[in-house]
C-alpha cells in the first residue's frame, strides 16, 4: 500500500480508504458488526490507515463499530467522520450552527471511543448558518485538540473556495480533504473541482468509484438488475427504475466495454482496473472503497497491483470523457488557438 499526502497538509493517507456507511445499518445488504470488525482488521494488515464514517452512518453504529475494532491500534489509523445531517427531532438538531456542530463532534468523539478526530468533514452546505459560524467552530476545535485537519464534501465550487478565501482571510485552518463522488461513470466534478483542489492544495477523496457496483462488471445491458445479490443498483429503495436509467446508458456501457477488455488483458476484475484508473489522477489523495464482503475487500485491494499503461489510461479517459459545455468547451478552443 502506498501513502500519499492528504492536500497540502503533512498527514499521509493510504491510496485506499475504508468506507463504512453501511456497517450496521441492518438491512438485508448491510454488514453486520462482527464481519465489519473482521473487514477492518483485514484492512489494516493490508497496510491501510484511513477510515471513513460519519454521524448519519447507521444512525451512529458505524461509528461504534470503528471505535470497537481500532482498539489499541488508535494511533496508527486516521478516522474521518462527518457533521451536518439531523440527528434528532429538535430544530437545532441539523446544520452546520456552532450549537450543533459542538453537540455531535462530543456524541462522534463517545461513539468512536477517542479524544480525536483525525479528519472531520462539513458534511454538506447549510443555507442557514453564516459560513463564518461553521468555519471558526471547526478553528475552534482544532484548536482545543479534538479535531486535527478539517474537510469539506457536497460543497459548490464557489462554496468551497468561499469558505478557503474566508479561511485564509482570519488566519483559520482550512479543508485539506474534498469528499465527492467520482467514478469513471460520474466524472462531473472534472469541470471545476480538479483544477480548485489542484491550485488550493485540497485533496480529493472520492466516493462511489465503483459506480454503485455498476463497474463491477455484473450486469447486462439494458436488462435491470432484480437480483439484491447483484447490489445496490438491484435493491435501490423507491427510486429504483431511475437508478437503473441513470447507469443504462449507452456511454456507461462503452465505458464498461473498454473496462472489460483491459481486465481480461491483465487478467484482473472489472472493479480493479477501475479503481486503478482513479489512482493516476494527480489531485487524488485516497479513494475510499466501501466495501460490504470480505470477499469485495480483497478484490478492492488488488487495484494498487494493476500496471495501467499511459495507453489505458488515455483508453479509459477518452470513452468516459465529459460532455462539453460553455465556457469550458469556448476556453478549451481559445487556448488551441494561443
Amino acid at each position: 500500500m502506498k501513502y500519499n499526502r492528504l492536500g497540502n497538509s503533512g498527514l499521509l493517507v493510504s491510496e485506499l480508504s475504508l468506507g463504512t456507511m453501511i456497517f450496521g445499518e441492518g438491512k438485508t445488504r448491510s454488514t453486520s458488526p462482527e464481519d465489519a470488525e473482521r473487514i477492518i482488521h483485514r484492512y489494516l494488515d493490508a497496510g491501510g490507515n484511513h477510515i471513513d464514517t460519519a454521524d448519519v452512518y447507521a444512525d451512529g453504529r458505524s461509528e461504534e463499530i470503528v471505535g470497537k475494532a481500532i482498539g489499541h491500534k488508535r494511533t496508527q489509523v486516521t478516522i474521518a467522520t462527518k457533521v451536518r445531517f439531523r440527528r434528532g427531532d429538535g430544530p437545532n438538531d441539523e446544520g452546520l450552527s456552532r450549537h450543533h456542530i459542538l453537540t455531535e463532534v462530543h456524541n462522534s468523539l463517545r461513539r468512536l471511543n477517542t479524544d480525536y478526530i483525525d479528519l472531520y468533514y462539513m458534511h454538506s452546505w447549510d443555507p442557514l448558518t453564516p459560513l463564518e459560524e461553521s468555519l471558526r467552530t471547526f478553528e475552534d476545535l482544532v484548536q482545543a485538540g479534538k479535531v486535527r485537519y478539517i474537510g469539506v464534501s457536497n460543497f459548490k465550487a464557489w462554496q468551497l473556495m468561499k469558505a478557503l478565501s474566508l479561511s485564509d482571510a482570519k488566519g483559520w485552518v482550512r479543508f485539506v480533504a474534498a469528499q465527492y463522488q467520482y467514478s469513471l461513470i460520474k466524472r462531473d466534478i472534472e469541470y471545476e473541482f480538479s483544477d480548485l483542489l489542484l491550485s488550493e492544495g485540497v485533496g480529493l477523496m472520492p466516493w462511489g468509484a465503483l459506480g454503485g457496483g455498476f463497474l463491477s462488471g455484473k450486469y447486462t445491458r439494458d436488462q435491470r438488475p432484480t437480483d439484491a445479490n447483484l447490489g445496490r443498483i438491484a435493491t435501490s429503495p423507491e427510486n429504483e427504475e431511475e437508478t437503473w436509467a441513470r447507469r443504462n446508458t449507452e456511454r456507461n456501457w462503452n465505458i464498461l466495454d473498454a473496462v472489460g477488455r483491459i481486465a481480461e488483458k491483465y487478467h484482473v476484475t472489472y472493479s480493479q482496473v477501475a479503481l486503478a484508473w482513479m489512482l493516476h489522477k494527480p489531485y487524488l489523495s485516497s479513494i475510499i472503497i466501501g466495501v460490504r464482503t470480505m470477499e469485495q475487500l480483497e478484490d478492492n485491494l488488488g487495484a494498487i497491483e494493476v500496471p495501467l499503461t499511459e495507453e489505458d489510461i488515455q483508453t479509459l479517459d477518452a470513452v468516459s470523457t465529459l460532455p462539453e459545455l460553455y465556457p469550458y468547451r469556448f476556453i478549451a478552443d481559445y487556448a488551441s488557438r494561443s
